[in-house]
């Protein structure tokens, strides 16, 4: 039986392209992608989309992918961002070896280019004002209107191109146009701009050039110079691609093949570039690396593998239709990572000392825990043990409901690892607050078994208190109190929706000592809290600093189990 059918029915529609094109020898059975980010930010979790798509389609077909910069905006980019970009891509796990290219590399040949249109007449200067330009354009409705300078004499046009090169003119004084059709339905042809005066310092270049060339103007013929194949890109610039393959006509030069797909949305975030540099500008984040931020700097520093993230990428696939997805989703996918990875540690949020009674005093032991219940190869840790401890706050009441299954007066449980233990006395405050709890402990059941087989429904994780380490706890949630923030009418501020408790803070949270030994960016589960990771930054107070990344529940799977996913 034939199955190549429902193979194929199994690929994407960019796979199967780049497949026909291979099969048909269309660019000579060759792959070659790029990833052109603009150094005018930190990538985000959509950019990381357009990553996996552009390195693993030429990887899987034995092609090769670039890493080009679109620098042609000089008043929005630099060269951190530069650095930025490249940590990222190598961060997720691609490399594109010696292939660095940037669209300033190409300045002279692009403007050379502009010079042999010119010389066609398909490309003149035009001397209009921007709001000239704008009027003079039309709507999507309504045609636009020619210039009364397009039809000046080629030489003029080169005359006045040159000058502008030379710095004579002031910024929006001329622009040059491609000569297309100002009634044409596509406004995206009718006469674009190819290149614009901008009296700025390039980070590469620094003052060699005064005009730049728009993004529609060098994007096309920049993949052209470096042989792409196949230039993906968002459905945002479907509208575009007729542009595109008209000014590579024109130019009779190599014609890669431009292939548009759905850009990735996820809920409770935005993922304008715009909006990001708002909120950095702006206060309400801590740079473009907070660990609330949706770039992926900001995700590292949150504690998610990068696996984690090609997975969900994989999980979520390719499509032309625009969608957005649950954040769950995304969380599914780190959690399942992490809880393979992430060794397990104790450490108490909300501290209430507990007094073994009957332990005696100055005694120490140590019990040995598992570091990770799902990798026998991670080992063990010792914990010591003493007669104080701290418990969470919330693991004790004095007047329980019934399925409350912790700590009650006259109540036993399983401090995990260690010994049942027995509520026997509750001292408190003043004011009523539970300062501390005593307890008898039975000797007999070292490691949680007891001679005569009896069971408790509660175990609680404990700490040290003679050995704690106070370290600073983050726990992050969404930046958002609205799942759709990106769907936020004009009449309202989007702002207005940041959530305030995006982030809360235990400021001397007692962990066990193993914690103290982590270095930043190592991951770890505290048990009962979720996963959490080493910060690169120390508090106020000096204490090392833990984000979590996530929480231990799992919405995504649930929605799965119940056929909503």
């Amino acid at each position: 039986m034939d199955d190549s059918g429902k193979k194929d029915a199994g690929r994407d529609f960019i796979r199967r392209t780049v497949e026909e094109h291979n099969r048909t020898g269309k660019f000579g059975s060759k792959v070659h992608t790029r990833f052109p980010p603009e150094p005018n930010g930190y990538l985000h979790i959509g950019h990381a989309k357009a990553i996996s798509l552009d390195f693993g389609i030429a990887h899987e077909y034995g092609g090769l992918c670039n890493l080009r910069f679109d620098d042609t905006n000089p008043e929005r980019e630099n060269p951190e961002y530069v650095e930025s970009i490249k940590e990222d891509v190598r961060w997720l796990g691609y490399d594109w070896g010696e292939r660095e290219y940037y669209a300033s590399d190409y300045f002279e040949q692009l403007y050379e280019f502009a010079l042999d249109l010119i010389r066609k007449g398909v490309a003149y200067v035009d001397s209009m004002t921007p709001d000239q330009i704008r009027e003079y354009r039309g709507t999507p409705t309504e045609p636009g209107t020619n210039s009364p300078y397009r039809d000046r004499s080629v030489g003029e046009n080169l005359d006045l191109f040159e000058r502008m090169r030379a710095g004579e003119f002031e910024e929006g004084e001329h622009v040059l146009r491609a000569k297309i059709d100002m009634a044409h339905p596509n406004i995206n042809m009718r006469d674009p701009t190819m290149y614009r005066i901008r009296k700025v310092s390039h980070h590469r270049t620094g003052d060699r050039w005064c005009i730049y060339p728009t993004y529609d103007w060098a994007h096309g013929q920049s993949d052209s110079i470096e042989g792409i194949t196949h230039s993906l890109c968002t459905i945002e610039f479907e509208n575009h691609r007729p542009l595109y393959d008209w000014f590579l006509d024109q130019l009779e030069v190599h014609h890669p093949q431009q292939i548009e797909f759905a850009p990735l949305n996820i809920t409770y975030t935005v993922l304008s570039k715009r909006k990001l540099a708002e909120l950095v500008r702006e206060g309400y984040v801590d740079g473009w690396g907070d660990p609330r931020m949706p770039t992926i700097a900001g995700m590292r520093r949150r504690g998610y593998p990068p696996e984690a993230i090609r997975d969900f990428l994989e999980r979520v696939g390719v499509s032309k239709t625009e969608s957005v997805l649950d954040i769950e989703m995304l969380e599914f996918c780190v959690r399942e990572v992490l809880n393979r990875s992430a060794e397990r540690r104790m450490v108490v949020l909300d501290p209430v000392k507990l007094v073994i009674e009957n332990y005696p005093e100055g005694q120490e032991e140590t019990f040995e825990a598992e570091n990770n219940p799902e990798d026998e190869s991670a080992g063990t840790r010792s914990m010591p043990f003493t007669r104080e401890l701290y418990i969470e706050r919330g693991d004790f009441m004095e007047d329980p409901p019934k399925k409350f299954f912790r700590l009650a007066p006259g109540r036993e449980v399983r401090l995990k690892h260690a010994y049942y233990v027995t509520c026997t006395d509750v001292i408190k405050e003043s004011d009523g607050t539970v300062r501390e709890l005593r307890c008898r402990y039975d000797p007999e059941s070292r490691g949680g078994g007891t001679a005569d087989g009896r069971k408790v429904k509660g175990t609680l994780h404990w700490v040290s208190a003679h050995h704690a380490v106070p370290i600073e706890v983050r726990t992050l949630g969404h930046l958002f109190t609205v799942d759709r923030p990106d769907r936020i009418g004009e009449e309202e501020d989007w702002r207005d929706y940041i959530n305030p408790e995006s982030r809360q803070t235990n400021r001397r949270a007692p962990a066990e000592p193993a914690v103290g030994h982590l270095r930043p960016g190592e991951r770890v589960q505290f048990l009962r809290h979720g996963y959490f990771c080493a910060s690169d930054e120390a508090s106020d107070s000096g204490l090392p600093v833990f984000n979590r990344t996530v929480s231990l529940k799992d919405t995504w799977a649930k929605m799965r189990q119940k056929g909503k996913a």
